[in-house]
């Protein structure tokens, strides 16, 4: 399969993964309820770390360490819902935000276990590009490029699949290696359908800063960075959501060789097979 036939296959997967979430718009919650509990956990984080003066020495690589962590485990958590919901919808059952959250719930182990690998990864990554010379940059993009496509289906193998921590990172990065083409068709769907909103949405708060400023003054000034940071928060929550259902609609189809109804239309294609 060429290049662009899988960017066509990538925008195919994400029209039928916002077919998706137009059917079951409770999907969307799941990136909001990860956001609103991430700031949160960075608010009590660093604000108890600010009133305790913890940010000195080795105590500052602990609340490092602790934000890396934290913040792993509630972006999974959230995700391993979303994803067990979004295979819900795909098999004709009706998902919801409480069945997706008691099923990440039921795999809270592996998943903290996952937040503190990924969190001791982030602190090496970290202390690489703190090596004031490019040989170090290079080879911290270099680790961490690898790092993404190693754990690209980390959850929904974790959802999916009973396996232990090494085997969960072998189980995602065959699966990422069955569907290289079809992922980075998939990224730049998902990523060209959220610009087109995102431009969408910003050339409406545009018409109101300069229709509603000039007629209104201050409110209407306001009235247009409302609209803007509705757009921000509304493309923050589709781009997750519709990336992870893609994700998961792909997670199907390279571990059970079979289309989710919704993505018939979309010309899967595995590579390597």
């Amino acid at each position: 399969m060429g290049i662009f036939a899988r960017l066509k296959m990538g925008w195919s997967l994400s029209m039928d993964s916002l077919r998706v979430l137009r059917k079951q718009p409770e999907l969307a919650l799941f990136p909001l309820l990860s956001g609103v509990a991430g700031l949160l956990f960075v608010g009590l984080l660093f604000g108890g770390s600010l009133v305790l003066n913890l940010f000195e020495g080795v105590a500052g690589y602990v609340v490092l360490f602790l934000f890396y962590f934290g913040t792993a485990f509630i972006a999974s958590f959230f995700n391993a819902a979303l994803v067990y919901s979004a295979r819900e919808s795909f098999e004709e059952r009706e998902p919801s935000v409480k069945s997706g959250l008691a099923a990440a719930w039921r795999h809270r182990t592996p998943l903290f276990a996952w937040a503190a690998i990924s969190a001791t990864v982030g602190l090496l990554l970290r202390a690489i590009e703190s090596q004031d010379n490019i040989v170090a940059s290079v080879v911290a993009i270099f680790v961490s490029v690898a790092w993404s496509i190693i754990t690209y289906f980390i959850v929904p193998v974790i959802v999916f699949e009973d396996v232990g921590v090494r085997e969960m990172f072998t189980r995602s990065g065959e699966t990422f290696k069955n569907t290289w083409g079809e992922t980075a068709g998939a990224s730049f769907g998902v990523g060209l359908v959220t610009v087109l909103f995102t431009l969408v949405g910003v050339a409406i708060a545009a018409v109101l800063f300069f229709t509603l400023g000039s007629a209104l003054g201050g409110p209407g000034v306001l009235v247009a960075v409302a609209v803007a940071a509705v757009v921000v928060v509304s493309m923050f929550l589709l781009s997750s959501a519709l990336g992870a259902i893609a994700k998961t609609a792909l997670y199907v189809y390279a571990t059970e060789g079979k289309r989710p109804p919704e993505f018939e239309n979309v010309d899967f294609e595995r590579t390597g097979t």
